[in-house]
């Protein structure tokens, strides 16, 4: 009976330090809500069968990455495809990384390019939705009341292991040829009694929380990856940080209960999170939850040389979503450049429906990218937003040029302002009234506008006779000159398009010229060129070129002063 006593006494005694320490970790243990009141306050998504409930959860450590856009994209069209919803949450739990104004230029960039969130930070700086606070670091009692279930439930505990304790462990690892971390014998605070944890917060201590993982190394679990399709991975055993010693959870930790409480169905993401799917279904499981659906896209990949490699921070500019606004690309463009990655046949659905808003598309989950990445090519990007502009009207071009270079280009939007109708008129060029199939596809992004159109300004257009002659290559100068002068006698301002043209070929054939370039590919050797060559020669004295958009409509927005005086000097050759 003494012996039972004892046993009764030792129990209790350990009952009582276990809730001492509980008490004793969080700072705020009286007012930590209830788990049942937190439950409550998030009740299950009224929602029709079938619709997802997905999310973007960036950190604000930096620049917004074309991935992260990519990923957002994919998860907001999968998800209001199925009348869903798709929500934004801050996860700004890494304050020694956090970067001011990190979390407004996501919300601002999902705005930009139109990737609608139903719930999360608005554009407005306010919060929409009743599944908040959205940003996690306005949420610590409620990971921390979950991490004090998670403590009571001995799948949990307090590690004291200092910053110097924890490298020294690693490198003796290493020296040893065995894995890294915090598992088996290595968790040193795992199964320490509660006197020594005791002591250890009297001494005040620093301490973070960590799982109690029961997983095994050598066996694998299994689960349904909704992009990759079955998958095997081993089971996680380290004991993983939940809490850390600032209070805030880590990713671990503070994603499983949001996307518990917030009714998240479907969670993609970027390949590099495949690994730790293990710890978050095993978090899920200790914490009595059913798991969101995870998928995992494969990384943008960039051919460097003869080999592959992920689009890097680092190395590569157009890794920040920020480049294609620096740039000027549309946004209409990216996204639909982003489709095209995404499921292979949006190229194939755009040729059929060349005037249907892209959200008619219908994603697949299926033809998402899933073994090797897609590659990043510049050339599609530009052909597609090409096509884009080529749609545009030229008053539309003049307003979206503008609004970049007030931006992008102080001088060339001083330009654009100074000359509203002349820049309008140049920028319709092949453009306004012209059939589609003829449409000028010169412009990929509105910085190309400036180098495309500026010699049509006096202010930036200064031809020197070097420039003149070695683009005047191959011409004779007497009849370069005789060209001119033949042209400007005739020259009328009022003269339609084919009075100018049939002036341009008399004078064509009045200096040895072929008349078209039939006629000089008919006998060549009795020609010193074509019509073209002859045109050739007004493109260059008129803007520096000898490629430009149409010729005729050049001199007529020039206006008859501005063209005399630049034809004018031919008379320095």
């Amino acid at each position: 009976m003494a012996i039972e006593n004892n046993y009764h006494v030792n129990d209790m005694r350990k009952s009582n330090n276990k809730k001492k320490i509980i008490e004793r970790l969080f700072v705020e243990f009286e007012t930590l809500p209830k788990i049942e009141e937190i439950e409550k306050r998030y009740p299950s998504r009224e929602l029709k069968e079938g619709a997802m409930v997905t999310r973007i959860a960036p950190s604000p450590t930096g620049f917004m990455h074309i991935v992260s856009l990519y990923t957002a994209l994919v998860s907001e069209r999968l998800t209001h495809q199925t009348n869903g919803i798709f929500y934004l949450r801050i996860e700004d739990t890494d304050k020694k990384r956090e970067v001011k104004g990190a979390s407004d230029f996501v919300v601002k960039s999902l705005d930009r390019f139109n990737v609608k969130t139903d719930e999360g930070q608005t554009i407005h700086g306010n919060e929409t939705g009743d599944y908040g606070p959205y940003k996690q670091s306005e949420r610590s009692l409620i990971y921390k009341a979950y991490a004090k279930s998670l403590l009571e439930k001995g799948l949990a505990y307090p590690c004291f292991c200092s910053l110097e304790e924890i490298e020294k462990m690693k490198k003796e690892q290493e020296s040893k040829k065995l894995r890294l971390g915090y598992y088996g014998d290595w968790a040193k605070w795992r199964n320490k009694n509660e006197e020594d944890i005791l002591q250890a917060i009297k001494d005040g201590k620093e301490f973070v929380i960590r799982f109690k993982s029961g997983g095994n190394i050598n066996k694998k679990i299994e689960f349904e990856d909704v992009v990759k399709g079955k998958m095997e991975i081993p089971e996680n055993d380290q004991d993983i940080v939940i809490i850390k010693s600032d209070g805030l959870p880590t990713y671990h930790m503070a994603h499983v209960i949001d996307d518990h409480l917030m009714g998240t169905t479907h969670v993609i993401r970027g390949n590099e999170w495949l690994i730790s799917t293990p710890i978050h279904l095993q978090l899920f499981e200790a914490l009595g939850w059913k798991p969101p659906q995870y998928g995992h896209l494969a990384p943008i990949q960039k051919i460097e040389g003869s080999s592959k490699r992920k689009l890097s921070k680092r190395k590569d500019p157009e890794a920040s979503v920020t480049y294609y606004d620096e740039q000027g690309y549309p946004e209409n463009a990216v996204i639909e450049y982003l489709l095209n990655l995404a499921n292979s046949d949006f190229e194939d659905w755009r040729k059929k429906n060349p005037l249907k808003n892209n959200r008619e598309f219908n994603l697949t989950l299926k033809k998402l990218a899933s073994s090797a990445g897609p590659l990043f090519d510049f050339n599609k990007l530009n052909d597609i937003s090409k096509d884009i502009i080529s749609k545009l009207s030229g008053d539309e071009v003049y307003k979206y040029t503008l609004e970049w270079s007030i931006k992008n280009d102080n001088e060339f939007s001083e330009l654009l302002t100074k000359y509203p109708e002349y820049a309008r008129k140049i920028l319709s060029i092949e453009r306004d009234g012209t059939d589609e199939k003829r449409r000028r596809k010169d412009f990929a992004k509105w910085s190309d506008v400036k180098s495309d159109a500026n010699y049509f300004f006096d202010e930036n257009f200064n031809l020197k006779k070097e420039e003149i002659t070695t683009l005047l290559s191959g011409f004779d100068v007497n009849d370069v000159k005789a060209i001119i002068v033949s042209f400007v006698d005739q020259y009328k301002e009022s003269d339609p398009k084919d009075k100018w043209l049939e002036i341009l070929r008399n004078i064509s054939v009045r200096y040895g010229y072929a008349e078209s370039n039939k006629s000089f590919k008919a006998d060549p050797l009795k020609y010193k060129g074509h019509l073209a060559d002859v045109a050739k020669i007004f493109r260059i004295f008129l803007t520096g070129r000898s490629q430009t958009p149409d010729l005729y409509s050049i001199i007529q927005i020039m206006g008859k002063d501005r063209v005399l005086k630049r034809l004018s000097a031919v008379n320095a050759l």
